[in-house]
């Protein structure tokens, strides 16, 4: 059948099976959930959009696409920074944010089970009036979702010492690409029934199958933490002290970084009060019981004077911690400000290294950042080595354009030489699919294709991401 006459009629055969109003073929309404917030990602034109409200929403898309060998790109909030929520030319745009039920919650088990919809802040609001919590916090906390969350293995703040969100994947249902609804992993704390797929479907980027429910476990409430900042006059400094204080076997609930030029656009973005004039700024907080938290800033602060800190603040106020974890969020929408500014040009990278070396990585990152005409600001995860280096430029420029995917590149192709990953947590969706190749061994690519293969034959999921 050509996609002419499927377009002119055959779409109203799958509106018959989805819920009242779930597909939607305006084109401007397609068009504007075509895309995420990734650059230099193509974004093709899509024949429909299905808001699913339903597992049954899902198995119906899912058939017809199989009957019709129609692509289908698995979608949530669309916070994604790495292009794979972008639909493709032909396609189906299979939205799961309406999917959005807190199914259940189990105090006696520390579980939940959820739909991909749910936001993640809002879990977490649902959990503290029970005494629990899910600690994999990203970013994008207030506005993403599970089902992204799970598709692209999410971290956070306090992934340092609690886990990203793979830790936490107990279970889930999932769609596969010709409609079979499947349960994988399990609900108990404990089992090693079969293969681990439940662990396969995580990372995935909707690839493999739409996750339309999963089953988290979950911790007690974490309780609070005091907090220490230190600050230094450059980045290599902070990074030999992150190294040397994780290898003393601290286990802090919270170790971020921010730059000199970051703290800059922080402040430029909300009344901080953050000291402009420092190089970098580590955030450490430890929630341990009793003096065990005053110990472990204490050894911080003598291995960041170790490393040349220019000064180390301690603070158990509850509202020094409030505001300067409100100031490592606000990196985000800062630097998104920042860049609008100048044009709108904005690549946020992901890479992940072993913290031994990121004294090294600071030091070669500077390099970088002076070969181009172009802003290269970092912040991340300092205490597990995934560091968000953000290119800002004129996009309005090709010039610079240019330059800032060379400097982008070069700052993958760094991670790589470190021993690290091109991407820690956004996943590599269609922005970083050239470079999945670059870090698989011939032995992993192949083992990758095949299980793609056995799980989407017609290449019908999210097809052109994550492999080229």
């Amino acid at each position: 059948m050509s996609s002419a006459a499927l377009d002119l009629g055959h779409l109203e055969e799958l509106a018959g099976q989805l819920s009242p109003g779930a597909l939607v073929t305006d084109p401007d309404v397609v068009a504007s959930y075509s895309f995420d917030k990734a650059l230099f990602c193509p974004i093709g034109t899509a024949r429909g959009l299905i808001r699913a409200q339903s597992v049954d929403d899902v198995v119906a898309t899912m058939r017809f696409a199989t009957a019709h060998r129609i692509p289908v790109v698995a979608q949530g909030t669309r916070t994604g920074l790495s292009g794979a929520a972008n639909a493709v030319d032909g396609c189906l745009l299979l939205n799961v944010a309406k999917m959005n039920e807190i199914v259940s919650i189990d105090p006696v088990e520390q579980t939940c089970r959820v739909q991909p919809g749910v936001i993640n802040l809002d879990l977490k609001n649902a959990l503290a009036e029970h005494g629990l919590s899910y600690p994999p916090d990203p970013g994008s906390v207030a506005i993403s979702t599970i089902g992204g969350n799970v598709a692209t293995n999410a971290g956070g703040m306090c992934c340092v010492k609690y886990g990203v969100t793979k830790d936490y994947v107990r279970g889930m249902t999932v769609v596969l690409a010709d409609g079979t609804v499947t349960r994988l992993g399990r609900s108990t704390a404990k089992g090693v029934a079969g293969l681990d797929l439940a662990s396969l479907f995580v990372g995935s980027e909707g690839t493999l199958g739409v996750i339309v429910e999963v089953t988290l476990g979950l911790r007690a409430a974490m309780p609070p933490a005091i907090t220490a900042v230190g600050i230094f006059g450059d980045t290599e400094s902070a990074g030999h002290t992150v190294a040397e204080y994780m290898a003393s076997g601290a286990a802090p609930s919270m170790l971020e970084l921010i730059d000199g030029p970051s703290l800059k656009v922080i402040n430029a973005y909300g009344d901080f009060g953050l000291p402009e004039d420092a190089g970098a700024l580590l955030l450490v907080q430890s929630n341990a019981p009793g003096q065990a938290a005053v110990a472990e800033l204490d050894a911080f602060e003598q291995v960041a004077g170790r490393n040349g800190s220019l000064e180390v603040h301690v603070s158990d106020d509850p509202a020094d911690s409030e505001l300067l974890v409100a100031a490592r969020r606000a990196v985000g929408p800062a630097l998104e400000r920042h860049a609008h500014l100048i044009g709108g040009g904005e690549l946020i990278d992901d890479v992940c290294i072993p913290r031994s070396r990121l004294g090294e990585f600071f030091t070669r990152l500077r390099t970088i950042d002076a070969r181009y005409d172009v802003e290269i600001l970092t912040a991340g995860h300092a205490g597990d080595g995934n560091m968000h280096p953000t290119v800002i430029f004129d996009a309005r420029d090709e010039a610079m354009s240019a330059q800032a995917r060379e400097a982008f590149a070069e700052i993958m192709q760094l991670g790589l030489d470190l021993g690290g990953t091109i991407t820690g947590e956004h996943g590599v969706g269609f922005l970083k699919r050239d470079w999945l190749r670059r870090e698989l061994d011939e032995g992993a690519a192949l083992m990758h294709a095949r299980i793609r293969a056995a799980l989407d034959p017609l290449g019908i999921l999210n097809p052109g991401k994550v492999f080229a």
